[in-house]
């Protein structure tokens, strides 16, 4: 069974790793979520930035970091190896936290840490049955033959 756990040590905190990630790693972005990433050996890690430009209030703020992380947690064993800064723009005061967990899960598989999900086999499309098109009768005035 995979742990689903978020220890401390699955979390960035310094702010010399958030420093590194933020002038060393790759960047993707969405108007709601920026992802600054950079690879390494160990497990996935998360840092979180949300500022209270993002929302004033810290249970804004809160619910933000807290839809995030959880999204974080329940990918966390599918990710690339590497650590994770996640930025919220002011956008994502007015998101649910739905919409904060496929703003993320798109953001990491735009950045390549994430494989996009497998399509489920569909069926094709029903084909119109043959002679379903009424003919065109030969007595009916065609574009070119109209005198003009």
């Amino acid at each position: 069974m995979i742990s689903t756990r978020f220890p401390r040590t699955a979390r960035v905190r310094a702010r010399s790793d958030f420093d590194r990630i933020f002038q060393q790693g790759r960047r993707v972005a969405l108007p709601v979520l920026a992802l600054h990433w950079q690879s390494g050996d160990a497990a996935p890690r998360l840092g979180l930035a949300v500022s209270r430009k993002v929302d004033p209030h810290a249970v804004g703020r809160n619910r933000i970091k807290r839809a995030l992380r959880e999204t974080f947690r329940h990918l966390r064993h599918d990710l690339a190896p590497g650590d994770y800064v996640v930025v919220a723009r002011p956008a994502a005061a007015r998101c649910t936290g739905a919409e904060l967990a496929a703003a993320l899960r798109g953001l990491l598989q735009r950045a390549g840490a994430l494989p996009a999900p497998a399509l489920p086999p569909t069926a094709l499309p029903p084909t119109a049955a043959p002679g379903t098109m009424p003919a065109a009768s030969p007595s009916a005035p065609t574009p070119d033959s109209r005198p003009g």
